[in-house]
């Protein structure tokens, strides 16, 4: 009998990792939750010409800082336009900032950290100290300051984020590959001969697959709140362009802060259920990829 509980411990244990993960996630109510409010949102930003029957740009003076209604469903802002309409397609060009800068900046990091944190010597010294030296300014600071130097567009912004938030992901993949580097089995494939690039990438990344993954979902977090705040001081997406940041940016008016609740509470809610959405599922694949909790 206790044979038979041993082997069926040894199953459990050594079953397929994938599955055991999407247990863990789909045993984490707040997972689900963010999950599911991360979706509708996403896809109701991709379907907006579909969703909404006004352009983000469409003006109507006659409609200026109309309340909600039938023809306009959160309202319009000071010079007519719709609110819900500027809600969804902003939320494509915010999402794909905060996104596009994530995975920049985990290629980058990722790829240094994964490499160097391996090979260690002079490279690792090297870009260690890079990182050091960006990471000791306030990343919002240095990000307005690289705004402020080669302007205002989508792409110089998307640019910046990834060139400031590299050094995070590379002293994070760095760190598990100090702690990987030292297992037996890293050490029996130095004993084969096996090539650094082919140890450190193919047999050594994929057991540090979970925090990178944990560490892109709140860097979009991250990055979409640095995109809200530098657009409404007017230091991010041209103001042209529909984005959550830019929506808020009109709430510094004191008039429109007070009289219009509209132009400002429905996007400013969008911006924290989206965000919150995206720590939760950081915090269940956090959680999952936790080789302590083997549920």
């Amino acid at each position: 009998m206790d044979r038979l509980l041993l082997l069926e411990e040894q199953g459990r244990l050594s079953g397929n990792p994938t599955n055991r993960t999407l247990r863990k996630i789909a045993a984490n109510p707040l997972a689900i939750i963010g999950l599911v409010l991360f979706l509708i949102l996403l896809l109701a930003c991709m379907a907006a010409p579909l969703i909404s029957t006004y352009g983000p740009n469409a003006i109507d003076l006659r409609n200026r800082l109309s309340p909600p209604s039938r023809a306009h469903l959160l309202g319009t802002d000071q010079i007519g336009r719709d609110i819900f309409s500027r809600i969804l397609y902003g939320g494509r060009i915010s999402i794909f900032v905060g996104l596009g800068s994530a995975l920049g900046a985990a290629l980058i990091g990722v790829s240094l950290g994964t490499y160097a944190g391996y090979r260690r010597g002079a490279l690792d010294a090297l870009v260690m100290k890079v990182s050091e030296i960006m990471m000791s300014f306030p990343q919002i600071i240095l990000v307005s300051i690289l705004v402020t130097i080669v302007g205002q567009s989508l792409w110089n912004l998307l640019l910046i984020f990834i060139l400031t938030g590299w050094p995070s992901m590379y002293r994070m993949a760095r760190s598990q590959m100090l702690s990987i580097r030292e297992m037996e089995y890293i050490q029996a494939l130095q004993a084969f001969g096996i090539g650094s690039f082919t140890i450190s990438f193919k047999h050594m990344l994929v057991n540090a697959v979970g925090p990178i993954f944990v560490n892109i979902t709140l860097s979009t977090a991250m990055f979409i709140l640095q995109e809200a705040a530098l657009s409404f001081l007017g230091l991010g997406v041209p103001l042209e362009q529909a984005t959550w940041g830019n929506i808020l940016n009109v709430a510094q008016d004191l008039n429109i802060l007070r009289g219009a609740w509209w132009v400002w509470l429905p996007v400013g809610l969008v911006i924290t259920l989206f965000v919150m959405a995206i720590n939760f599922i950081g915090d269940g694949l956090r959680d999952a990829a936790d080789p302590t909790q083997v549920g």
